[in-house]
């Protein structure tokens, strides 16, 4: 059975999707930034490049995108100057613009013509079973008015402890499995390298628990593009009798691809780009301490009504949610009063 979470605090919607209770994927999104994929937007195209089989497009917001020859009417590149209507398939990521198709209906109109839909209306299309809890009011006559009051339920924590636990642990480049062994993820710009450790343990039972693990982990932290798998120990032959497995673990995902065991003995994998992964919605450290410091602040609020508060921290940190007014006002409609910043040495809520 498929259950969708939604946790909203100021500034943040965090969404998992469980299968039978268990951790199946999750998203950390940012309303007030939204990654675009889905969006339906008119853009002008800036730059034909047939060495590259594409084009850059000039976006609304000031961003350009890159419109692939494959995802135009016909095969055929526009010609520059041309305005047209498009939709984002890929977010910007690493560096990279938005990918673009300009196989959509071409609707007369400016600049951003419709957003595309969240993680939950995503997945609560992918899943039509599945029932929504969520813990803001808003979040739920939102939800509602697309998808009827049947299978949305407001609920007061949308996250217990545990699911909180866990959310917070994929923060971490490291990832314990039972035993004492544990994955290590390395992001890099080009790729992805992952480390299976034994810790001491069995490598063969360290290998057979991480597997599945593995590929839990590339769904829950949206991994994706070129990825190195180096499992523990075994021989090159070894690892190889293991494909079977890996195989059938990833197989579910429906975006990743095994493409075999290397030379050096790593198993190579590809992931399709849609989303940012959570490691680069994370990288903004000020920002994301900021925003966690105000989800601790609004559940004192709300635990405490009418109790005014003052949230301590960094230069940077401050500096990151002014740059993000958004979530700010939000805290002050949820407490009813805005929230005081103070600069400090050390993150905290105090009383005002």
């Amino acid at each position: 059975m498929m259950q969708i979470h939604l946790s909203r605090s100021p500034g943040e919607r965090r969404v998992a999707l469980l299968r039978d209770g268990a951790l199946h994927a999750y998203r950390l999104e940012r309303p007030a930034r939204p990654d675009g994929v889905g969006d339906i937007l008119r853009g002008r195209v800036s730059a034909v490049m047939p060495t590259l089989a594409g084009a850059f497009v000039a976006l609304p917001d000031g961003e350009s995108g890159f419109l692939p020859e494959s995802d135009c009417e016909g095969r055929k590149l526009p010609s520059e100057g041309t305005i047209l209507t498009l939709r984002v398939t890929r977010a910007g990521q690493g560096g990279k613009g938005k990918r673009l198709s300009a196989k959509t209906p071409q609707i007369e109109g400016e600049a951003l013509i419709a957003r595309g839909p969240d993680a939950a209306l995503r997945w609560a299309a992918a899943y039509p079973e599945a029932r929504i809890i969520a813990d803001d009011a808003a979040e739920v006559a939102r939800l509602r008015g697309v998808l009827g009051a049947g299978r949305v339920l407001l609920q007061g924590n949308a996250f217990d402890d545990a699911l909180e636990d866990e959310v917070a642990r994929l923060a971490s480049p490291e990832w314990d499995l039972p035993g004492g062994g544990r994955l290590i993820f390395s992001p890099l710009p080009a790729l992805t390298a992952v480390d299976v450790d034994s810790g001491g343990a069995d490598p063969r039972e360290v290998n057979r628990l991480a597997i599945p693990e593995f590929a839990r982990q590339l769904r829950l932290r949206d991994l994706a593009g070129p990825i190195l798998l180096d499992l523990a120990g075994l021989s090159v032959k070894q690892r190889a009798a293991l494909e079977p497995d890996l195989r059938a673990a990833c197989g579910h995902d429906g975006l990743t691809q095994l493409l075999g065991l290397g030379p050096l003995g790593l198993f190579e994998l590809r992931r399709a780009r849609i989303h940012p992964p959570l490691h680069e919605t994370l990288s903004e450290r000020a920002l994301a301490t900021g925003l966690a410091l105000l989800r601790q602040a609004a559940r004192e609020s709300a635990a405490a009504p009418g109790r005014r508060l003052a949230l301590h921290a960094t230069g940077p940190v401050l500096a990151a949610l002014d740059a993000m007014p958004e979530a700010l006002e939000e805290f002050t409609a949820l407490a009813g009063h805005p929230i005081l910043l103070r600069a400090g040495p050390t993150p905290e809520i105090t009383d005002a």
